[in-house]
């Protein structure tokens, strides 16, 4: 099988992951739940993933990483503890769903939200921003790259328009944690949304928000926390206050392993090689008779996404014939991105996606290039 479909989730992963996890399931105890051996190593490992998640993102207080199942809690847990009825939020048409329901869940509440419009081609204009500020606005929230075209937000420009006007700036780092350069405190960011199975290499079920400095979130949800057993009340300390239950150590054990592949293999060299395969295989297809491909390749900096139709043919086809007759496998439909499809015009027909990863090889790209255009002629 040629594995294309690494935006969903990264495969396969560094065998270190793993062991950790192996080692996890047999030597942790609960952390923060007593202080013999067993949970006091549950508890190390744990802050460690903290402190490599801080110096990743540039969030300069490792107790401010506070951990989640994935980005769609983290998200979650970000607009709900920010916002409230009567406050309004700008966002874009490139979000996923894991923004778009809190959002559209925020306006049933009594909030108010409006949407950077894309266009035909999937690109936004900067200005609008402006244009949709009101008196009422508190924040933005938006993706650092489109899961579905893989054309990149300019978040720098987002940070500092938040800077100006005083608002909460809230990034969904999903498809970029890993990947792209992010810091917090240099891009204007107040809140980073992550995932861990992506570019990260972890394991799935992991995840977090790292929460900037002045930065207060109201609790996304209250329980066990191993602390002030007798208040009746969620801990406001951080990460407590985001951290209600018994974390998945060993989860974050593996992602922690993750993290350390990810810092000896370097950022920079993973970017390079991702999106070298990218460009290989768009460079081959964009022109063949038939292939519409979808997104701006003018910009080097991209997540490395290759999404395209064939023809008027539902992408649920492509894909299933991608898998049965070439044994590749990719993303059809609609990606969790409703609003961009519309946008693209492609609702009804969706897309297929193909997305590199570390593991994939220029040979299984250019098999990839080859099944592509064999459907083409077909076509």
């Amino acid at each position: 099988m040629i594995y294309l479909d690494n935006s969903a989730t990264t495969r396969p992963k560094p065998p270190a992951v793993g062991r950790a996890i192996l080692a996890a399931l047999e030597g942790f105890g609960n952390s923060g739940r007593g202080a013999h051996d067993e949970a006091l190593t549950a508890a190390r490992t744990i802050y460690d993933a903290r402190e490599k998640l801080a110096a990743l993102f540039g969030c300069n207080r490792p107790e401010r990483v506070c951990f989640a199942q994935n980005s769609t809690e983290a998200l979650n847990a970000a607009i709900a503890g920010l916002f409230a009825p009567g406050d309004h939020v700008i966002s874009t048409d490139r979000e996923h769903n894991s923004v778009l329901r809190p959002l559209y869940r925020l306006r049933a509440q009594g909030g108010e939200v409006d949407f950077v419009p894309a266009d035909r081609h999937g690109q936004i204009d900067y200005a609008d921003f402006e244009k949709l500020l009101r008196p009422n606005t508190k924040g933005v929230v938006c993706t650092h790259a489109s899961n579905l075209t893989g054309d990149v937000t300019d978040i720098v420009r987002v940070g500092n328009f938040c800077r100006t006007h005083g608002l909460t700036f809230v990034l969904d780092a999903s498809q970029t944690a890993g990947l792209l350069p992010i810091d917090m405190a240099a891009q204007g960011m107040d809140v980073v949304c992550f995932t861990g199975h992506k570019s990260l290499y972890g394991p799935q079920g992991t995840g977090g928000l790292c929460v900037g400095e002045g930065v207060e979130l109201r609790p996304f949800k209250v329980g066990g926390t191993g602390v002030q057993s007798f208040s009746e009340i969620q801990p406001m300390e951080y990460p407590t206050r985001m951290e209600a239950g018994t974390l998945n150590g060993h989860g974050i054990a593996g992602l922690s392993a993750a993290l350390d592949w990810l810092n000896e293999t370097g950022v920079d060299s993973i970017r390079a090689h991702d999106c070298a395969l990218a460009r290989r295989f768009y460079e081959s297809v964009k022109d063949l008779l038939g292939v519409t491909v979808y997104g701006d390749f003018s910009s080097e900096v991209r997540a490395p996404i290759v999404t395209l139709n064939l023809g008027e043919r539902d992408s649920a086809m492509v894909s299933d014939e991608l898998e049965r007759r070439f044994y590749i496998a990719t993303r059809p439909g609609a990606h969790c991105a409703p609003r961009l499809h519309r946008a693209l015009g492609t609702e009804e027909q969706g897309a297929v996606r193909f997305s590199f990863g570390y593991f994939n090889t220029e040979a299984e790209t250019d098999e990839a290039v080859a099944a592509v255009k064999t459907l083409a002629e077909e076509l």
